[in-house]
């Protein structure tokens, strides 16, 4: 009898190994993507001009932001930016002809961001321009305000 639950035991031992496991633990991976998410969304308005402004205040709603968009750029001193490109004095008309010529059969629309401290006559001179090129579609960007303007 003794040779029998021997036997029997080690049958037991056998058939009663644990079978591997075949899931995959997605929790780290959730983390890592949540980390990587709320990153994103701290960076992502950081990074949509690269010419610092004090803009204006306004309550204007938001609008929807379009990826061919062209960003024209005035900083306190006058200095006129391209897509975060200076553009010399006179050259943006050019400069914005050979973006429509590259942007297709219809021009993209136009960000206008000016410094507050900015002339009103300067910003019409550059709007005249942006116009003579042959835009049509211009948005102004200002800073959200709940204030009376």
């Amino acid at each position: 009898m003794a040779m029998n639950v021997a036997s029997s035991g080690r049958r037991r031992g056998r058939s009663q190994r644990r079978a591997r496991m075949a899931d995959i633990n997605v929790t780290p991976f959730v983390d890592v993507m949540l980390v990587l998410l709320i990153i994103f969304m701290v960076t992502a308005p950081l990074l949509t001009s690269g010419v610092p402004l004090d803009l204006p205040d306004s309550r204007a709603e938001a609008l929807d932001q379009d990826p061919d968009e062209l960003t024209v750029a005035l900083d306190g001193q006058g200095a006129v930016f391209l897509d975060d490109a200076p553009v010399p004095e006179g050259g943006l008309a050019n400069a914005l002809e050979q973006a429509a010529r590259n942007a297709g059969s219809e021009p993209p629309v136009v960000v206008l961001r000016a410094d507050r401290t900015l002339d009103y006559g300067r910003i019409m001179a550059v709007l005249g321009e942006i116009n003579r090129a042959g835009f049509t579609r211009i948005s102004m960007v200002s800073n959200g305000s709940s204030q009376e303007p």
